[in-house]
C-alpha cells in the first residue's frame, strides 16, 4: 500500500512541478518577476507543493521496499 501511495506522490509532484515551471515562463509571471523582483506566489506554491510531493512521495516507496 506504500508502493501505491509513494508512486502516486511521486507523480503528482512531477505534475506540480512542471506545472510551475509552465506558469514560471508565462507573460504575466515574467512582468510579476520584473515588476517585483520574485516569482509569483502561484509559481512558489506549485514548486513547493511538488518539492513536498516528491519527497514524501520517496519516503513512501523507499519505506515499502524495507518491509
Amino acid at each position: 500500500m506504500h508502493k501505491i501511495i509513494g508512486v502516486t506522490l511521486l507523480v503528482v509532484g512531477v505534475f506540480l512541478l512542471l506545472r510551475g515551471h509552465d506558469l514560471s515562463s508565462s507573460l504575466g509571471s515574467r512582468l510579476t518577476n520584473l515588476a517585483f523582483g520574485s516569482a509569483g506566489a502561484r509559481v512558489t506554491s506549485f514548486y513547493l507543493g511538488g518539492a513536498l510531493c516528491c519527497a514524501i512521495g520517496l519516503v513512501e516507496f523507499l519505506r515499502s521496499e524495507k518491509k
